[in-house]
């Protein structure tokens, strides 16, 4: 087991990352939080296998627990799903003591969050993400919201988990694309904070298609210590270094916009996304091309898709505008400059973004 700290001052907290421990995990939240009402929040996919059992062990430990599911899929973290979600609390007798338990991968993690963060004004929740894109990425860090119709995660909060509990063994059970669809977000932390991390993941392609936990702990430990380092220096996205872990994500969310957030699973964007932003990197003349054949062939052999087709590139153009890091009405990307190192560039002109988009 490992146990990676986020260090917030009064709102640290750690993250268990093992396998095996998810029945067993009531006494990570007794340790960290007073209230004994759960509330736990599930998609119907998750429901059965772990939503469940993980309220049943936890009505044997004392709790008074209530499990709430929603849809699964990205369509479900909507304003509908929110209110839903407030009433149900109503009707659970939800207090200020009650705790908020999301378990799922990152949608379910970021709309409960979000209604953690809304109801009574602000209740605490855990993180117990089942998916590898959840577990190294969206659960760590405080990023809680819900999408609008023409632009993702637009409505939001930052609010801190109590704790996150990461059972790798779930990751077996996952269907293999949204496994591989995870493994987008692992190659993102080598390329934007960790060059070293990076070579290691070229020398474990297999191991990581099998699913290797031994491979896997040292992985998304590495992914939530890398994470949890970028968030302890900008919690709330104040000095721009926290936008470095938005690398590819203008694309992506561009993609998943005019897509209509089902073609595409998140990592599959992000897999796209990265591509495009070195592609545009190249045409600024910040990296040899050889640095974008690196992350192509390490995203192929990861199985992970690399190109899109069949989306208009003015369409996709204009959802770019409605990205949170847009400012005074001009693109901003975060770009790379080197194996492990990004920066957020302004300025760039939709020209030269389209010529990405038509290649």
């Amino acid at each position: 087991m490992k146990l990676v700290r986020v260090n917030l001052g009064p709102r640290a907290y750690d993250i268990e990352v093992a396998s095996g421990q998810l029945a067993q995990s009531a006494s990570f939240f007794q340790a960290r939080h007073p209230g004994r009402h759960a509330v736990l929040i599930c998609d119907a996919n998750v429901r059965a296998p772990y939503g469940e059992p993980l309220a049943a062990a936890l009505s044997k430990n004392g709790y008074r627990c209530n499990l709430l599911a929603v849809p699964a899929g990205e369509a479900t973290k909507c304003t509908a799903q929110a209110e839903m979600l407030w009433n149900s609390l109503l009707e659970c007798r939800t207090d200020r003591k009650s705790v908020v338990i999301a378990v799922g991968g990152g949608v379910v993690g970021d709309l409960a969050g979000f209604v953690a963060a809304t109801f009574g004004r602000g209740l605490a929740f855990f993180q117990v993400p089942t998916t590898l894109l959840a577990q190294v990425d969206s659960s760590v860090g405080g990023k809680v919201g819900i999408n609008l119709p023409a632009a993702k995660n637009m409505v939001g909060s930052f609010w801190q988990p109590t704790g996150v509990v990461i059972d790798l063994a779930v990751l077996q059970s996952l269907p293999r694309r949204e496994y591989v669809s995870g493994l987008a977000e692992v190659v993102k932390y080598g390329m934007i904070l960790d060059a070293t991390f990076f070579e290691y993941l070229e020398s474990v392609v297999p191991q990581l298609l099998a699913r290797d936990e031994v491979v896997l702990e040292r992985v998304v430990a590495r992914c939530c210590e890398l994470k949890a380092q970028v968030v302890e220096q900008d919690e709330r996205e104040e000095s721009g270094l926290r936008a470095v872990l938005n690398y590819g994500h203008t694309f992506c969310h561009a993609i998943e916009t005019v897509s209509g957030y089902g073609r595409f699973l998140h990592g599959e964007a992000v897999a796209i996304g990265m591509v495009q932003a070195s592609q545009l990197a190249e045409n600024l003349n910040r990296i040899e091309q050889s640095l974008t054949m690196r992350q192509l062939n390490l995203l192929q052999a990861l199985e992970l898709p690399t190109t899109v087709a069949g989306l208009d590139p003015q369409q996709l153009l204009a959802a770019m505008q409605h990205d949170k890091k847009v400012e005074h009405g001009k693109l901003r990307f975060v770009l790379p400059t080197r194996m492990g190192h990004v920066e957020l560039v302004s300025g760039v002109s939709p020209e030269v973004v389209l010529e990405v988009l038509q290649s």
